[in-house]
């Protein structure tokens, strides 16, 4: 499923965050959104998620209009959403947590709900032993994992992911970006925010840059990383004085190429 947003504007009460953002994620692609702190990158997920109101601008998906839609009525039309901060419920089970995922296609076929959970388990395979363990003792990882794994038991087409790796040790966020990868090669689009950069351009197929409101900049991520305002901004560390610190933190995530694809030219919007 293809999502496309075209003149995107959103933002809380009189505060104008976004200005006129425009994205596309094909079918099967993974799209990272980087930008310093206060660039807009957790609103624009918040309105595609039917979380804040659009004021103007349209989102689509697979070509039909879901401008306006609600989070539930996303949910069932196919996106879901994976928070910043992971926002697991720490005194219900793992299993639990998966079964609230999974709450808009509770009267779909059980095979299918059953076919979702095995695949969050084939993905992360140290929850299957913690399922009845409260995923408040989990460790912010397996946590993160969690978070993931209930937004697949909504068995989304596409799935926006808010700093999946924050707070974690590098090799979490291995883990994780592996993951993040394979279900792009299983053909799920996904639009994933992140601050560590060398992360993110590891796995994704193309990049947007975000700064005060807008896509800046946006390509292939081996020809963004060539740019001066990329390599040495969140490459090197440093492009915006409040930048997060785990920008920085530890070695890249294991890269998952995708099979057949192409570097296309960074191109900077106006």
């Amino acid at each position: 499923m293809s999502l496309e947003v075209r003149g995107l504007h959103a933002g809380y009460g009189r505060l104008a965050v976004l200005h006129g953002i425009d994205l596309t994620a094909g079918e099967g692609e993974l799209v990272a959104v980087i930008g310093a702190n206060g660039a807009g990158k957790t609103t624009l997920l918040r309105a595609l998620s039917g979380l804040l109101p659009v004021t103007a601008g349209t989102v689509h998906l697979a070509g039909t209009d879901v401008t306006g839609y609600g989070p539930e009525k996303l949910a069932r039309t196919g996106l879901a959403h994976v928070p910043e901060n992971r926002l697991v419920f720490p005194s219900l089970t793992v299993v639990d947590n998966l079964v609230l995922g999974g709450y808009t296609r509770r009267r779909g076929p059980a095979a299918d709900r059953a076919q979702a959970r095995d695949r969050a388990m084939a993905l992360f395979p140290r929850l299957e032993p913690r399922l009845e363990q409260a995923a408040g003792t989990l460790s912010g990882g397996e946590q993160q994992m969690l978070a993931i794994a209930r937004g697949l038991m909504a068995q989304p087409r596409v799935l926006v992911l808010d700093e999946p790796s924050v707070g974690l040790a590098p090799r979490l966020v291995g883990e994780i970006f592996s993951a993040l990868g394979k279900l792009r090669d299983d053909g799920l689009t996904l639009v994933v925010v992140e601050q560590n950069a060398r992360a993110a351009f590891a796995v994704a197929d193309r990049v947007s840059v975000m700064d005060r409101g807008r896509v800046v900049l946006e390509g292939d991520p081996a020809a963004l990383s060539t740019d001066p305002r990329v390599s040495g901004g969140f490459l090197g560390g440093g492009f915006a004085a409040d930048a997060d610190a785990e920008a920085s933190a530890g070695p890249a995530a294991p890269a998952v190429p995708r099979a057949g694809s192409g570097a296309t030219r960074a191109t900077e919007r106006p």
